[in-house]
C-alpha cells in the first residue's frame, strides 16, 4: 500500500497507514531509528484487519518515509509527531503500543493526553534512554566530543552507526519520565526479554516500580532479545493488546455507570 501523509502543526510531514475499524483503536509507536515497516507493526496491522480493529502506524520525522533528517530530531520532536498523529488520525481513546523508544513516547503521551489513552502496551520500553542508557555510559572523552563537536557516532548492530547529537541528549533531559510521578490510570502491560542487550530488564523493573496505576503488569520472557519479534513474542504482544482492550472496555463501563 502507498503511504498517506499528514502535515503537522510543527511543519513536519508524517507518512502513515491507517485502517478503519472498531474502537478503541490501536496506535503503534516505533523505536529509535526504526520505521513503520517493522515486523511488530505489520503483525499488529494484520491482526487489526483480521479482527476489525482500527489501527494506525506512522513514521516519526526523520524516520522511514517521513520528512526531515534523523540527526536533526529529538525526543521532543518525535513526541510532538506522535501527539499530532493521534489527534489528527484517530477517534476516541486509543491503545498505544510502544516499542523501545516508542515506549518512552507512549509514556509521554500518558502525561500529555491522558484522556486520549484507553490503555498501553510497552515492548522493551526504553524510558529516559538518552540520559540513562547513553549519557551515563559515555566515557569522559565521548562526553567532551559531543559537547565540543555537537555529535558522536556510535556503532549499531542494526546497520549504519547512530549519530547521537548534543541536541538529542539535552532535549531528552526535558522529557524524562522516571524522575517525577508517572500516572498510568488505564490498563498497562509491559513486556521485556531477559536477553535484551539494548534495554536491561532492570529498566522494566524500575518502570514497574515507578509507575502509578491500579492495573499495571510486567511480563518477563526468558531468552527474548530486544527485537521481541519471534512467533511466541508476537503472539504475546497480540494477547496483551487484546487483554488491554478488554479491560479498558470494562473500565469504561464502570466509569459510565
Amino acid at each position: 500500500m502507498t503511504a498517506q501523509y499528514l502535515d503537522t502543526p510543527s511543519g513536519r510531514r508524517l507518512a502513515y497507514h491507517k485502517s478503519e475499524g472498531a474502537r478503541p483503536g490501536v496506535v503503534f509507536l516505533g523505536g529509535f531509528k526504526s520505521d513503520m515497516e517493522g515486523t511488530k507493526a505489520l503483525y499488529l496491522e494484520a491482526w487489526a484487519k483480521r479482527t476489525g480493529r482500527a489501527f494506525l502506524r506512522f513514521d516519526y520525522s526523520g524516520h522511514g518515509q517521513s520528512s526531515g533528517a534523523f540527526e536533526a530530531g529529538s525526543i521532543g520532536d518525535w513526541a510532538e509527531d506522535a501527539e499530532a498523529a493521534i489527534k489528527a488520525l484517530t477517534e476516541g481513546p486509543q491503545v498505544l503500543v510502544g516499542s523501545s523508544m516508542g515506549g518512552w513516547i507512549a509514556l509521554l503521551m500518558a502525561r500529555r493526553i491522558p484522556e486520549g489513552i484507553a490503555g498501553l502496551v510497552g515492548i522493551a520500553a526504553a524510558p529516559d534512554f538518552t540520559e540513562d542508557g547513553m549519557w551515563a555510559a559515555f566515557s569522559e572523552a565521548q562526553r567532551a566530543e559531543i559537547l565540543e563537536k555537537g555529535r558522536i557516532a556510535l556503532p549499531s548492530e542494526y546497520g549504519e552507526p547512530y549519530i547521537i547529537t548534543r541536541r538529542l541528549i539535552e532535549d531528552g533531559r526535558r522529557h524524562l519520565v522516571l524522575r517525577e510521578p508517572l500516572a498510568l490510570p488505564f490498563p498497562t502491560r509491559f513486556l521485556q526479554g531477559t536477553a535484551d542487550a539494548d534495554v536491561d530488564q532492570s529498566v522494566a523493573l524500575r518502570l514497574l516500580e515507578h509507575a502509578e496505576g491500579d492495573d499495571i503488569r510486567l511480563t518477563l520472557v526468558k531468552g527474548a532479545d530486544h527485537r521481541f519479534s519471534d512467533p511466541d513474542c508476537l503472539a504475546l504482544i497480540e494477547s496483551s493488546v487484546e487483554e488491554v482492550i478488554a479491560r479498558a472496555g470494562r473500565g469504561a463501563g464502570r466509569r459510565a455507570g
